[in-house]
């Protein structure tokens, strides 16, 4: 069941595969791009650097929004590029973009465990924090005043 394309449908069907392939590819980055993220970012957790955990969840919020994005414009990329190949399939042409669809579903799966880490860690580092808050003594706690025991003058003097 072969079908003689015109060379504008060939021309069509290549460019929505190059496209996806770019898409793919600018995902894929990205999710290396997160993954270094949270790498870094655990590390931060066990030096328990706050400033940079929040420099480092602001610029995952900014990636993650990236993706999601990407992903809006994937799936519908997606639906047309199968839609199109299914008159001619080429086997050689589907193994790179199987192969990127395939990468980034070993990101993802990177992505997600090392994010499992991250908030396992989160957890510990805020246990501990609980428990040092708990624990410290405040020498002010009972008195009313700071000034309290300091003893002051009873009497006053006052001349006409």
């Amino acid at each position: 069941m072969e079908e003689n394309l015109s060379q504008e449908e060939l021309n069509e069907r290549i460019a929505i595969l190059r496209r996806f392939r770019t898409l793919l590819e600018q995902q894929r980055t990205k999710f290396r791009e997160y993954l270094r993220v949270l790498e870094m970012q655990e590390s931060r957790i066990a030096q328990e650097d706050a400033d940079a955990l929040i420099a480092h969840s602001e610029l995952e919020t900014q990636i993650v929004r990236g993706i999601s994005s990407l992903q809006k414009v994937i799936g519908p990329m997606q639906k047309l590029y199968v839609s199109s190949r299914t008159s001619t399939y080429n086997p050689q042409d589907i193994v790179p973009i199987e192969k990127l669809q395939d990468d980034l579903t070993k990101l993802q799966t990177q992505v997600l465990a090392q994010n499992e880490r991250n908030r396992q860690l989160l957890r510990v580092q805020l246990s501990d924090l609980r428990e040092r808050i708990v624990t410290m003594k405040n020498p002010y706690r009972a008195r009313q005043s700071v000034y309290a025991e300091s003893e002051g003058g009873n009497l006053v003097h006052v001349e006409a």
